[in-house]
């Protein structure tokens, strides 16, 4: 697998990377807090001094929570700093937080980004060079973080965010089901089977749907699942004199494809079903199958909240031509330019992406809370291990395959498997968006939503044909 060193960039030759124009919908938070953990990486680095707030921005997802609540522990443990938390929504986030770096507001000294926003925030000299911090803390380990997200979240090979959590994606299915209807899944199947299985088990008289898919307005959010099924069925946004591609055959297929199969064997109100609500489809019982983020483990094996613990089997993400459709994601903590406190902002994230941190989650909340997809060493330690067995090698695997630098079957001037590595994106992904979600409520045929999506892509496309 090749992967930039200096993380992912558009590939326009002759275009450098833009400032943004706009500051959108786009990814960042944070997490939160740490654990008096002797020793942990980190810890003794930096004088603590007194009364300093570190302020951390971001989203809700449940791993988020967990660190909250062990938040206690950080501050007791470091006494001089205390922690304020600014918990938002996905799309929430990544719009408050990209308007706050990119105008140089200075409200967040940490923020949750990821692997689109941290090379081209680096280019554009908003964050803080994290190498040098690492190089100071004793036993951190940045080498044990998998590979493939190490390289995406580094600038010209120095580490601009850290990932508290990596994902790919793969295919989610009830065993139990599948094993009543005589039906087997294949380890990776393709889309044809996938919608093959899902008329056979669709079952909406007793409030069964046959697969749930993401509908959610939001680059982040629907796009993400669409964008790897466009990939794998041939069709591209852009050709490599970025002139856009989004009325295709290629794209229209997999646009009616993944349209007509939520319409017939899809969750209820799936235009507006985005990760939380499908993964409380599956974790209920409600669905037989579910595409999505290799993270969504810690909701579907933890015992509190799923009725569904020990019956998920897990495949690798459908294919149809291109031979693997995973996409490349990861939950990253940063530091801007303008935090007021980056040295205690360094003491939270470096105790928040240790080993110490993800074993001390296991052992007190339970494997299944485990942050997974960011370090190698994870999956060594014994309990992770056995409690990850049937979707831990499913998950290295699909992320030790995927490729942002080739992520279409045919030549394209972009990197980026589920999004496009360009600054435009954010407000062009949640644009077609948005189309995608009036076509799966039926407010639109796929015709419509995909000529306005041509306009929207073809005015970006031309902003890079003129640096040509």
């Amino acid at each position: 697998m090749k992967i930039r060193p200096s993380g992912i960039k558009p590939r326009n030759k002759n275009g450098p990377l833009r400032r943004r124009g706009r500051v959108k919908s786009l990814a960042a938070l944070a997490v939160t807090g740490v654990l008096t953990l002797t020793g942990c990486a980190g810890a003794g680095s930096f004088t603590s001094g007194g009364g300093r707030t570190v302020t951390i921005a971001m989203v809700s997802n449940s791993q988020m929570q967990d660190a909250i609540s062990l938040s206690g522990e950080f501050e007791r443990a470091n006494p001089g700093i205390k922690l304020k938390f600014v918990s938002l929504s996905e799309n929430e986030a990544r719009a408050k937080i990209t308007s706050s770096v990119a105008t140089g507001g200075g409200e967040f000294d940490v923020v949750m980004i990821s692997n689109y926003e941290t090379p081209q925030w680096a280019a554009d000299g908003w964050l803080t060079d994290l190498s040098p911090y690492q190089a100071r803390s004793p036993g951190y380990d940045p080498q044990d973080f998998i590979s493939s997200l190490r390289s995406s979240l580094s600038y010209k090979g120095d580490m601009y965010s850290v990932p508290f959590y990596g994902e790919s994606s793969f295919l989610m299915y009830r065993k139990d089901l599948f094993q009543q209807a005589g039906l087997t899944m294949p380890d990776q199947p393709t889309w044809d089977q996938v919608a093959q299985f899902a008329q056979k088990l669709n079952d909406p008289a007793h409030g069964h749907s046959g697969i749930c898919l993401r509908g959610n307005p939001g680059w982040g959010e629907s796009l993400a699942p669409l964008d790897t099924v466009v990939n794998t069925f041939g069709g591209r946004w852009f050709d490599q004199n970025w002139h856009a591609q989004l009325t295709s055959p290629e794209v229209k297929k997999a646009w009616n494809f993944y349209v007509n199969l939520v319409h017939n064997y899809g969750e209820p109100g799936a235009a507006t079903s985005g990760f939380s609500e499908c993964a409380t489809q599956l974790s209920q019982g409600d669905t037989a199958m579910w595409y999505d983020a290799t993270s969504a483990v810690g909701v579907l094996e933890d015992p509190a909240s799923s009725k569904v613990v020990g019956k998920i089997g897990y495949a690798l993400a459908p294919i149809e031509q291109k031979p693997n459709s995973g996409w490349l994601y990861t939950w990253s903590l940063g530091i801007p330019k303008t935090s007021h406190n980056p040295d205690a902002a360094w003491k939270f994230i470096s105790w928040m992406t240790s080993k110490e941190y993800i074993k001390h989650v296991g052992e007190k909340l339970g494997w299944s809370h485990v942050p997974p997809g960011s370090r190698n060493s994870t999956y060594q330690i014994p309990g992770y291990a056995a409690a990850s067995k049937a979707y831990g090698p499913v998950t290295l695997q699909a992320m030790s395959t995927v490729d942002p630098e080739h992520p279409t079957l045919q030549p394209v001037p972009y990197t980026g498997i589920q999004f496009l590595a360009i600054p435009e994106f954010q407000d062009l992904g949640t644009r077609v968006s948005q189309q995608l979600s009036a076509a799966i409520a039926g407010r639109e045929s796929v015709q419509t939503a995909l000529e306005q999506s041509q306009q929207y892509a073809e005015t970006v496309g031309k902003s890079y044909r003129g640096n040509q």
